[in-house]
């Protein structure tokens, strides 16, 4: 069986947790590869609506092994609330496990987050104050806290002496109050009771998957519009949501990769701030929020809406090396007696870019070229099959695909599992 990234094409929140739902019915293992509990992947299926911050979206799979990656960043606190609620709802958690190698994001961490975007003013990056930009940041300069850490009192006591000697300056500095190192130890002390038999070395059980041909689903938190590196900086997560990087973060050999799943929605979407080309500011933006209910399912925030970025998923496409499109909501366009295709950003100096992110200044001053289309005007919600599609929303498709160079393989026209079908 294919081991097979599922990761966000766009700005986030494409549905990456609703494709990963249908896939991994038939998986064996399932693992979340990088980021924290900063985003939000909403699974609707019998045990009814979850937005899953931190717990992979396989968990309702209770044949399938559930893994947060050595490449994720974890508090603790979110994670056993994550897990109490999928508990009431009556889903199993034997099957959920912790690299020892994930970092730990502490209290003082999102305390740090809060203060430094409010010192930034209006030129704050729109973090949602959840710490993970600074646990991240303890990570690159070797003074972060590891899951493993936990296992380990004496070791862990010392590394949380020493870390808490920077980052009390830094809250000092900030206008925060100091850390107490007695009760942060005694915290995590509790930690380490409540979550010490899930914290494992995950290489023997990826291994074993790995010699038994295991189907392995690796699962993207956010899009590549907001990957450290290649994203639109610095609007952009602490880490990389994009295929190159979801081995690492998983904890699986480099050459392992078979199959890449772009997720990405009918239209386009984007928490924070930072350069939207696409955004609409008129009644059909408002009408994408409100019949898409566009809100994050971590903060709430309104999303801002425009149609579909041809741009953006030319350069996703080729970023990640995707082999499978998987279109998200087109249910959503419904109600558009037309609908638009961004297909180039025109430049200031009437250059038109196709294929690539311009850098962040530039960015600001594109004017997006948009094709016009028919829409449909027919529901959807019904169809369960690309026959069933209306043929103007199958156009709109197969143009879709063309942008991205890369074919469709699933579609979804609703919340529920009934309602997403493979394209081919």
């Amino acid at each position: 069986m294919p081991i097979t990234a599922v990761v966000g094409a766009q700005w986030g929140d494409e549905g990456k947790g609703r494709i990963i739902d249908y896939l991994a019915q038939q998986a064996d293992v399932v693992i979340r590869f990088q980021g924290g509990d900063n985003a939000g992947h909403t699974v609707i299926n019998e045990y009814g609506k979850h937005a899953l911050h931190l717990i992979p979206s396989g968990i309702f799979n209770p044949q399938a092994q559930n893994i947060i990656g050595s490449g994720c960043v974890v508090n603790p606190a979110s994670l056993l609330e994550e897990m109490a609620s999928l508990e009431a709802a009556g889903v199993r958690l034997d099957n959920l496990w912790i690299s020892h190698r994930a970092q730990m994001v502490m209290p003082y961490h999102r305390t740090l987050d809060a203060l430094e975007e409010q010192a930034r003013g209006k030129d704050a990056i729109g973090t949602t104050r959840r710490g993970i930009g600074p646990a991240y940041a303890d990570k690159a300069a070797r003074t972060g806290l590891r899951l493993g850490d936990l296992l380990h009192p004496d070791w862990l006591e010392a590394r949380l002496d020493n870390a808490l000697t920077v980052i009390n300056r830094k809250l000092t500095i900030l206008g925060g109050e100091p850390v107490d190192g007695r009760e942060m130890f005694a915290l995590l002390m509790d930690y380490r009771q409540r979550l010490g038999d899930r914290i494992v070395d995950t290489v023997p059980l990826l291994r074993q998957a790995l010699a038994e041909n295991a189907s392995i689903l690796l699962e993207g938190q956010l899009g590549v519009m907001r990957d450290l590196d290649w994203g639109i900086y610095p609007y952009v997560t602490s880490s990389h949501p994009t295929a190159s990087f979801a081995l690492s973060g998983a904890g699986l050999p480099a050459r392992s990769l078979d199959r890449v799943i772009g997720v990405v929605k009918a239209y386009s979407t984007a928490v924070g701030d930072g350069p939207f080309p696409v955004e609409l500011f008129d009644e059909d933006g408002a009408k994408l929020r409100e019949m898409g209910q566009e809100y994050g399912a971590t903060t709430g925030r309104p999303r801002r809406c425009g149609w579909f970025d041809g741009v953006a998923i030319r350069y996703a496409a080729w970023l990640n090396g995707m082999t499978d499109l998987a279109i998200t909501k087109l249910d959503v366009l419904d109600h558009f007696e037309t609908i638009r295709i961004c297909v180039g950003y025109r430049l200031p100096d009437g250059r038109v870019v196709t294929d690539t992110m311009p850098d962040t200044p530039l960015l600001y001053q594109v004017t997006p070229i948009y094709e016009t289309w028919a829409g449909w005007m027919t529901p959807t919600t019904d169809c369960r099959s690309w026959e069933d599609l209306p043929k103007q929303a199958r156009a709109y498709l197969h143009r879709l695909s063309e942008l991205a160079g890369v074919p469709i393989a699933y579609v979804s026209v609703g919340p529920e599992r009934e309602q997403m079908f493979e394209a081919r």
